[in-house]
């Protein structure tokens, strides 16, 4: 018996829950787009667009539209062209037209960034609208950051990222999810800011690159850590808490690697998984072997539809919902620890 398992994520129809996540360099290679398609993938989210990099080549277009604005008007053949058109946009949104033209599943593009200020509207908004033109169905924002500032209040940090989410959201009519790190003060509320802002779902978590430094050369190094299982932990409990309280599709992201880490997330409310790691980890025919696993277990389990799945084990339906909060600390610290 073949088990459907098609699904819905921000208003996309998809035929998996499994999503290949901004798996940068790999989503780069429309040879690796193809390849993830023949094995099942649900969608596929490009790798990441930074919007600080965007900033840097708008301000240096409009430096050199400017400077010698007042010279002879022979001058004026050394400027820039007035139509800055995407300027280093220009690559990313050709990888866009051409896996929206060659893929049958949901291309999403990735705009990572964090900042909201009043001179940098023009260009979050122009970025967002040239990204829908060239034909991306959905944006994932990604907002990573490390608040460091001493001066700066956790509401006003919040407030910034809020406003972000909305600009976006107001400059297109595709969808935009919001791809968050777990470290806010108060994660539960914003979650529900970021939905009155226009959001479509929620990717949890970010896992933020943590630098290292070499004591004998004195170096700062930053190596790109693969995640593991325990990393799924964070995502499950916040899915958990979150689902059929917030009216937006949730997505797990965190060391997805089997189909039974699969089952686990929709359990507890996810709409879809995003695998990064696994792929780089294991290469190609990784997603068929997820696949695999995933319509196994359902068809052990008697379970021929994802959305009777869905939610069962989230803390509003679980029989032991106190098990996602503290009591949950209460009891591991009382019992053994695991190897």
């Amino acid at each position: 018996m073949t088990i459907p398992l098609t699904t819905s994520y921000l208003g996309l129809e998809l035929p998996s829950p499994l999503v290949v996540g901004a798996a940068a360099p790999l989503s780069a290679d429309p040879a690796h787009l193809h390849q993830w398609e023949q094995e099942g993938a649900g969608a596929v989210v490009l790798h990441s667009l930074f919007l600080e990099q965007i900033e840097h080549d708008w301000q240096q277009w409009l430096h050199h539209q400017q400077h010698g604005s007042d010279s002879t008007a022979e001058a004026l053949s050394y400027l820039p062209p007035t139509n800055p058109r995407h300027l280093g946009l220009d690559g990313y949104l050709e990888e866009i037209r051409a896996a929206s033209l060659n893929l049958s599943i949901p291309v999403i593009a990735s705009l990572n960034g964090n900042r909201s200020d009043s001179h940098n509207i023009e260009w979050i908004e122009q970025t967002a609208g040239a990204i829908e033109q060239a034909g991306a169905q959905a944006i994932e924002l990604n907002l990573y950051s490390v608040p460091s500032s001493l001066h700066r209040s956790s509401a006003e940090l919040e407030a910034q990222h809020v406003e972000l989410v909305r600009r976006v959201c107001n400059a297109v009519n595709l969808p935009v999810a919001v791809k968050i790190s777990p470290w806010y003060t108060g994660l539960a509320a914003l979650t529900e800011q970021l939905q009155g802002a226009g959001a479509a779902g929620l990717v949890l978590f970010n896992r933020f690159l943590q630098p290292d430094v070499d004591i004998e050369t004195l170096q700062t190094l930053c190596r790109p850590e693969l995640s593991g299982p325990i990393d799924q932990r964070l995502p499950l409990r916040w899915i958990a808490l979150l689902h059929g309280r917030l009216q937006l599709d949730l997505a797990a992201s965190g060391g997805i690697a089997s189909g039974t880490d699969v089952v686990r997330m929709l359990m507890v409310g996810a709409q879809v998984c995003q695998v990064v790691s696994a792929l780089l980890r294991h290469g190609p025919g990784q997603l068929r072997r997820m696949h695999r696993e995933l319509e196994h277990w359902l068809e052990e389990h008697r379970i021929d539809d994802l959305n009777s799945l869905r939610g069962s084990l989230s803390q509003r339906r679980c029989p032991d919902p106190e098990a996602f909060e503290r009591a949950q600390y209460l009891r591991a610290v009382g019992g053994t620890l695991q190897p």
